[in-house]
């Protein structure tokens, strides 16, 4: 007979390059080396194949993060540590993902990854902002399209100025002190 494990949906919020996905890799680790069911939903892996199709509206924004906050929530109610590094960047939609899990009591904490867009822009993991320099794309989140950041996360990190580690282990610690870890 195996132990029933406590699900949750973490969610990182951020601007792109911002060290969600890189921190999210990092916490599942620990946390599957502590014995841990743990799901990572990438939020590029999603647009792929879950959100293929929709674009960068905000109203295509809001269904491509309820889509994963369905997901997520989910595999959460199944005892799924489930990690969300996805950039959410609308207030009211991580709000209607929030409230979804609070129906089905599922725990769902909100992380934000609080880098400066001039950090990310350095970053710059996958020349988004070059290219929005450039005026190949426009619609850039935290550029020249809204970012509204959380107003009161369960946790804030400033991973411009902690390593990824130190950032997985506050987000660690976080879970450990909520009996999540």
């Amino acid at each position: 007979m195996s132990v029933t494990e406590t699900g949750a949906t973490i969610w990182l919020t951020g601007l792109p390059s911002a060290g969600k996905t890189t921190i999210a890799y990092e916490l599942a680790g620990r946390l599957r080396t502590g014995g841990h069911r743990v799901e990572v939903l990438d939020g590029d892996e999603i647009r792929e194949f879950l959100s293929a199709g929709l674009g960068f509206s905000r109203e295509d924004r809001h269904t491509n993060v309820a889509r994963i906050g369905f997901v997520a929530e989910l595999l959460a109610a199944n005892g799924v540590k489930v990690l969300v590094p996805v950039i959410a960047p609308f207030a009211d939609s991580r709000e209607a993902v929030r409230k979804r899990h609070a129906t089905e009591s599922t725990t769902y904490l909100e992380v934000h990854v609080a880098t400066p867009v001039e950090v990310c822009s350095v970053r710059d993991v996958k020349g988004l902002y070059a290219k929005q320099a450039a005026g190949e794309i426009s619609g850039l989140t935290g550029v020249d399209d809204p970012y509204e950041a959380p107003e009161s996360p369960d946790l804030r990190i400033e991973s411009h100025q902690q390593t990824v580690q130190e950032s997985a282990a506050a987000l660690h610690a976080l879970l450990t002190e909520r009996g999540l870890a």
